[in-house]
């Protein structure tokens, strides 16, 4: 066969911009496709908008209670336009950066939808392109259910709410998913009424349990309605929405966010193609997507058990691998301390939150983190736990003071 390239890639997004790009490194051929906007949902629809208006809401939400670190502040209030065109910008400089660098790099970029002919042809504008070896890195879209359908106007998806105009005076926010509480944290910090609704016991059901009930007292704490172990019925829309629920009761809301994950793309599936990303249908993380694409370009394994997630806001939340409720009681130690108890936390006024690690057989399995830099610190307990470093090793790292990290260092003395 004559191969017009090594590598064809189908879709832009941080699975396939990544092995595109991991790909000329090498020295390979590459065309990729991309229908849309370069850099997927991550960085035109997801991670990347979402916390640009969350540092908004946050500083908002920090102006509110600046009297109490002695700063004085008068009359502040939120222009949501100007929100959003921040973001916009934000988005748009990403994304021409990214086009850059796949364009300096060598990558062929079609803007065009692309469908598979076979496992080394792709046909896209009626031409053909043949490659060695195929990747489909697709993506994912927002997911709905029978009677909580989106009408883009007052039952929002994840995309939608992204490009609002006006904060309303409600919203409903079904799903609490990291985007569910994201956006309940975003509203709430800008003043609108919040009610969420989780079908699960818990409020982020996929975290450690601590984790769940500090998040919901937390919510309390910002005078955010929650609603758990309930579903939805249907969705009325209209000037105020009604969300029906299985229980009896009914949640009005200016405004309803469906938030209940997110669907893979339906694409054709053909042997010896590689589908990595959301499409997969496993962990619908872009830095999982990243991985996966430097896995197989790069040859460079992951321990797809040690997978970060982060949840952001105010304070963030992260964590990897074991969850408590997922080991049998008797065969793990914890030890976990409170934020409150660092100084660092009192002079950033971030006093709320916890760390708490997890280890069997003196290897750390897992770890939880509710605190300010969440995300960074999970990181310092994840290369640990990847290379198998114990907690008595770690013991001998001196961290330094004053950090949120330090707090690393005393809960490793409960283990």
């Amino acid at each position: 066969m004559n191969y017009q390239y090594d590598l064809c890639i189908v879709g832009g997004g941080p699975a396939g911009y990544t092995a595109a790009l991991h790909a000329r490194r090498k020295g390979l051929s590459v065309v990729l496709f991309e229908k849309s906007e370069i850099g997927g949902v991550c960085l035109n629809r997801g991670c990347i908008p979402t916390k640009a208006i969350m540092h908004s809401a946050e500083f908002f939400d920090e102006i509110k209670s600046a009297a109490s670190i002695g700063v004085c502040i008068k009359d502040a209030e939120v222009n949501l336009s100007a929100v959003i065109e921040r973001k916009n910008q934000i988005v748009e400089k990403l994304r021409k950066g990214l086009a850059l660098s796949l364009k300096n790099s060598g990558v062929l970029v079609i803007n065009a939808e692309a469908k598979l002919k076979d496992k080394n042809t792709v046909v896209s504008n009626n031409e053909e392109f043949v490659g060695k070896k195929i990747i489909i890195a697709t993506g994912s879209e927002p997911r709905t259910f029978k009677g909580m359908e989106f009408d883009h106007k007052n039952i929002l998806s994840s995309d939608d709410v992204l490009n609002m105009t006006e904060l309303p005076r409600s919203i409903a926010i079904v799903g609490s998913g990291a985007i569910g509480i994201e956006w309940a944290r975003i509203f709430a910090a800008f003043g609108v009424e919040v009610s969420i609704i989780e079908l699960a016991e818990n409020l982020l059901p996929v975290a450690d349990i601590e984790v769940s009930k500090r998040i919901e007292r937390i919510f309390k704490s910002k005078k955010i309605n929650i609603y758990k172990s309930v579903g939805v019925e249907n969705i009325q829309s209209g000037d105020i929405c009604k969300v029906n629920l299985n229980n009896g009761e009914t949640v009005e809301a200016e405004k309803v966010l469906v938030a209940v994950g997110r669907k893979v793309l339906n694409y054709d599936k053909i042997d010896g193609v590689e589908y990595i990303g959301d499409i997969c249908a496993e962990i619908q993380l872009a830095h999982y997507a990243s991985k996966q694409a430097i896995e197989i370009v790069d040859g460079i394994k992951f321990d797809k058990t040690l997978v970060p997630s982060v949840v952001y806001g105010n304070p963030e939340i992260a964590w990897f691998g074991k969850r408590e409720q997922d080991l049998e009681e008797g065969s793990y130690k914890k030890s976990n301390m409170l934020i409150s108890a660092l100084g660092k936390s009192h002079c950033d006024n971030s006093t709320e939150g916890f760390i708490k690690i997890l280890s069997q057989d003196d290897k750390i399995v897992g770890a939880h983190v509710v605190s300010k830099e969440a995300s960074a610190l999970i990181q310092e307990i994840l290369i640990a736990a990847q290379n198998g470093i114990s907690a008595e090793k770690l013991k001998e790292v001196c961290f330094a003071h004053p950090t949120y990290s330090e707090g690393i260092f005393e809960v490793l003395f409960g283990l």
